[in-house]
C-alpha cells in the first residue's frame, strides 16, 4: 500500500471517554487495519466534530489543502480510517448513523481510500460473535 498518511477519525462522543490509545497503538504496531502500512507512514487523529459528522468536512478539507505543501503528500497517498467506535457496535454506542454521510464528505474532498475500523477489541469481537453486539457489513 502506497499510503504516506493514515488519518484516523474518532467519534467525538466516544473521545470524551476514550484516550484513543488502542487505535494509536494499533497504528504503531501495524496491526488490525494498519498491517499494510510501511514504517514511513505518518499518522494523524482527529474527531468527527460531533453528531451529525459535518465537522469532518472542515478538517478533511484543511488536511487535503495543506498536505501537498507541508509534507508533499497527495490525496491518493492519504487513507482515512473511520475508527471502530464510529463503524462498529461497541460498549461506547451503536454504529454511527452518519457513517455514509461522512464517507461522502471524505470522497468529495478527493480521498478515495476510506477504511472502516482501527483497533479491534478481542472482548468486543467475542461479543459480536455471540450476538451481544450487532455485526455490520461494509
Amino acid at each position: 500500500m502506497d499510503i504516506k498518511l493514515a488519518a484516523i477519525i474518532q467519534c467525538e462522543k466516544a473521545k470524551n471517554r476514550c484516550s484513543g490509545y488502542a487505535c494509536t497503538d494499533s497504528f504503531y504496531k501495524k496491526i488490525n487495519s494498519f498491517n499494510d502500512y510501511s514504517s514511513e507512514t505518518q499518522y494523524i487523529s482527529f474527531t468527527c466534530g460531533g453528531c451529525n459528522g459535518k465537522g469532518v468536512g472542515l478538517k478533511i478539507n484543511n488536511l487535503v489543502r495543506r498536505m501537498p505543501k507541508l509534507a508533499d503528500i497527495k490525496n491518493s497517498e492519504i487513507a482515512v480510517h473511520l475508527s471502530s467506535c464510529i463503524v462498529l457496535d461497541n460498549r461506547h454506542s451503536d454504529r454511527c448513523p452518519n457513517v455514509d454521510y461522512m464517507k461522502s464528505i471524505i470522497k468529495k474532498a478527493g480521498i478515495k481510500t476510506i477504511i472502516e475500523g482501527t483497533y479491534i477489541s478481542k472482548t468486543a469481537q467475542k461479543k459480536r460473535e455471540a450476538g451481544v453486539y450487532k455485526k455490520y457489513t461494509q
